[in-house]
């Protein structure tokens, strides 16, 4: 793994170079990393902490890295010596990868001294900000997709190769099946899908020539784009003179993919021409700038497609670009291990953080198992009384109370790192895949609809509404 210490704002460093001048080794932070409400989100993937606790577990400043930062010539020669010997020895905190997540919950937790705490931060969003992104895109196109095959084609529009690396990993958490990126599906196992471009038939005699090379090349596997001249007058019938030529042969053609017009009339006619010339089990695949709000549209009006292919919409999440994830102090622990709460105060509510040692419950109903609430509590409270009756109280309009009796509780967050240690058993990609699809079915539809979903419940525990509201009166005496 790449040497990612130096991926960091400045101000990280000039704040760990002022702590270590303040000779705050001892001095204990919480940061809670989450994100904010936005107009878009409805619900969010958690996702990147495979590739975060690789990060953090790494870091190390390597002979470059101190020279480097020496040249700068903003850091004394007594903090670059520390920083030779630097590692993580805090805890990490987090849901898991595939988690359903909402505004304000802290998806991951570092608790560790200050300077090492301070450090992170950058690249933490960065790699959490990013992948959570996208996996969320992906739930919401595979959402609009129902059962139908959606294949992420994304790398050649994403913003550089970690973006469609990591991009192409999220999205397939999401519930995209496979991707077209090669070293991502080297890198994390996921299924490679591919067939041919527009310039294989352009560099042809002709259509058919080019169909039949292609289909001759690979008769297991052959899907042919169709739309290079003209979709119904020449590439589905090109096509169809193709899977004849296979069938002759013993071998089952694929299909087709459209990649331009309106998909939707195109799909019906070359479904009725497939089906007509003897080819009914044939999948047709459209790709070309498609979304969760362009497939739902497509199924809306009956279009015959049966696998799409998601690219550029998807791996930059074209119509929100950055999920807003933020990390704020929470708490900090004296030398006697006291805590300290913390807490930033704004002017826009919004911006107002929860502070302390926290943790999220999920509410679940025990007849149906679906998802009906969250709540936000100190760790300090301990674990709940399932046995009694749960009321909560809405984080703002306190009025709105709602009461649960036949419930059952679970806890989101998990130890990740302790002291420094892995003590969780990262899940390969295919167990992550399984826990979305586990995930999204606790939820019920209306909360994942597109359009207007209902607002899932993201309450604060008493205890956390009590302090909350007393740091506030406090800080505005």
């Amino acid at each position: 793994m790449r040497n990612l210490t130096l991926l960091t704002d400045l101000y990280e460093l000039t704040m760990m170079n002022g702590y270590f001048k303040q000779k705050k080794f001892d001095e204990i932070a919480v940061f809670d990393l989450f994100f904010r409400q936005h107009k878009l989100i409805t619900y969010s993937i958690a996702c990147g902490l495979e590739q975060a606790v690789d990060y953090v577990l790494n870091l190390h400043f390597s002979e470059e890295d101190v020279s480097y930062l020496r040249n700068l010539n903003i850091f004394d020669e007594d903090f670059l010596d520390y920083l030779k010997n630097f590692k993580f020895t805090g805890d990490i905190y987090a849901v898991p990868e595939g988690t359903v997540v909402f505004q304000d919950e802290p998806i991951l937790t570092i608790k560790a001294p200050i300077i090492e705490a301070q450090l992170v931060e950058a690249a933490l969003l960065n790699i959490i900000n990013h992948q959570t992104l996208i996996a969320t895109k992906s739930a919401k196109i595979a959402f609009a997709a129902k059962d139908d095959i959606v294949m992420e084609f994304g790398l050649r529009r994403a913003q550089g190769p970690d973006a469609g690396i990591y991009g192409a990993r999220a999205a397939v958490i999401g519930g995209c099946s496979s991707t077209s990126n090669v070293l991502a599906g080297k890198m994390f196992d996921i299924p490679v899908a591919g067939t041919h471009a527009h310039s294989w038939v352009m560099n042809a005699p002709d259509e058919l020539t080019a169909f039949k090379s292609y289909a001759d090349i690979y008769p297991n596997n052959t899907l042919l784009l169709v739309d290079t001249f003209d979709t119904l007058k020449s590439g589905v019938p090109n096509a169809i003179k193709t899977f004849n030529y296979l069938k002759e042969k013993g071998y089952k053609p694929k299909g087709i993919r459209l990649d331009s017009g309106d998909l939707a009339y195109l799909s019906k006619q070359a479904r009725k021409m497939l089906d007509d010339a003897g080819f009914p089990d044939t999948i047709i695949c459209a790709s070309g700038d498609l979304d969760e709000r362009s497939i739902q549209s497509l199924k809306i009006q009956g279009a015959k497609i049966n696998s799409w292919g998601v690219g550029t919409k998807l791996i930059t999440s074209d119509d929100m670009p950055s999920l807003g994830g933020v990390y704020k102090l929470s708490a900090i622990y004296n030398a006697d291990g006291v805590e300290q709460p913390k807490i930033k105060v704004s002017n826009n509510a919004i911006k107002i953080t929860n502070p302390g040692f926290k943790n999220i419950y999920r509410v679940y109903d025990k007849t149906t198992k679906k998802a009906e609430a969250d709540f936000i509590y100190l760790r300090s409270e301990g674990d709940y009384d399932q046995t009694k009756p749960l009321k909560l109280t809405h984080a703002i309009d306190r009025w709105k109370q709602i009461e649960f009796t036949n419930y059952e509780l679970r806890k989101l967050q998990q130890d990740i790192v302790i002291n420094g240690k892995l003590v969780y058993k990262m899940p390969s990609l295919k167990e992550i895949k399984e826990y979305v699809k586990k995930e999204l079915n606790s939820f019920w539809d209306e909360y994942k609809r597109l359009d207007n979903p209902h607002i899932y419940k993201v309450d604060l525990s008493d205890d956390l509404y009590e302090l909350k509201t007393k740091m506030l009166k406090e800080v505005r005496k």
